[in-house]
């Protein structure tokens, strides 16, 4: 019973990238578009599925007079669930872990409501990774770096993939599009795509639905 609509082809880029590798005027600009459109629309409430969109329509948009309600997909799915709208009823024998993208938890001190779906599901076995919470390791596509190449060291999301690897567990899930980018490459580079599968936590979810 969620009455919602889409933007279609007139939905931009929040402008995260942009400002991240330094562009302003490109954010600016982006912003300014997205607001107008959004305005033109009466546009109250706004349900992002990616922590970057999330944190800079909740967090940056206000400086442009950009002022919306911002939910984050988990927030939206866990009160769905809380209110029995959502019933996730289907058995998911899996073991699974959960990382915090960045712009979720560090920085917008969400972490409860993606764990509170994923204890929803029955039969899913969770298991922390050692960097959890916020002792968090980032997937290493943040801060523009889905679009850079590293030099020096080793790869973070490679990094990440290892600390997924040492918890054995069938399924990595996130709740970002940049995380779930990073967990394919490193579970790619890492040779385990028949052992680790990546997933957004709305595609378990529906599986359990």
């Amino acid at each position: 019973d969620v009455k919602f609509g889409i933007l279609g082809a007139e939905e931009g880029c929040c402008g995260d990238p942009a400002r991240r590798m330094g562009q302003e005027l490109l954010f600016q600009t982006q912003v300014q578009r997205n607001i107008d459109i959004l305005k033109r629309y009466n546009v109250k409430k706004i349900v992002a599925s990616c922590p970057h969109g999330y944190n800079t329509l909740k967090n940056e948009y206000p400086q442009f007079g950009g002022e919306f309600e911002v939910l984050h997909h988990t927030e939206f799915f866990n009160e769905l669930i809380k209110r029995g709208k959502l019933k996730p009823i289907k058995s998911l024998d899996k073991k699974v872990t959960y990382h915090d993208p960045c712009y979720l938890g560090r920085y917008n001190d969400i972490y409860e409501a993606p764990r509170a779906i994923l204890s929803s599901i029955p039969l899913l076995k969770f298991k922390e990774l050692n960097r959890s919470g916020q002792e968090s390791f980032c997937c290493g596509g943040g801060g523009g770096h889905m679009w850079l190449e590293e030099n020096i060291g080793k790869r973070i999301n490679v990094m990440r993939t290892e600390d997924v690897m040492e918890v054995e567990v069938d399924i990595v899930v996130t709740a970002c599009p940049f995380c779930l980018q990073m967990f394919e490459d490193g579970i790619k580079k890492k040779h385990q795509q028949g052992s680790i599968e990546v997933m957004d936590i709305s595609e378990l979810l529906q599986k359990a639905i």
